[in-house]
């Protein structure tokens, strides 16, 4: 199982850009999905999740800017982002507890590989 990202670019301050995730293969159960971001020499932190019920969290930075959604059946996650920062660059690693095959105990975190989004004028 992978988590196929896509999305990211340049975009200039106060421009909008989307990123969206993909679980590769059809799985048990896909419980939270999230968006992280790691700046250069920063912490890995929270941007965005999504429970499978819709109920949703951000980091402060990005309230009221960065929308999270997520599309059940087709188990994908999507971050809209408007009014985009300077301080927004980073990589952006989508996240997601899945549940992999209806005999596996619990859920395994699973990461993508990384979107870059980089800011700038």
């Amino acid at each position: 199982v992978q988590l196929q990202a896509s999305g990211g670019g340049l975009v200039q301050p106060g421009g909008s850009l989307r990123l969206s995730c993909k679980v590769s293969e059809i799985v048990f159960d896909v419980g939270t999905m999230g968006w992280f971001r790691q700046a250069p020499g920063k912490q890995r932190e929270l941007v965005a999740s999504i429970t499978e019920g819709g109920s949703t969290e951000y980091g402060d930075s990005v309230k009221g800017r960065f929308t999270i959604s997520r599309d059940n059946p087709k188990s994908t996650v999507s971050l809209q982002m408007n009014n985009l920062k300077p301080e927004d660059t980073a990589v952006y690693y989508c996240n997601a507890a899945i549940r992999d095959t209806i005999v596996t105990r619990g859920f395994r975190d699973y990461w993508g590989q990384g979107t870059q989004v980089t800011v700038s004028s």
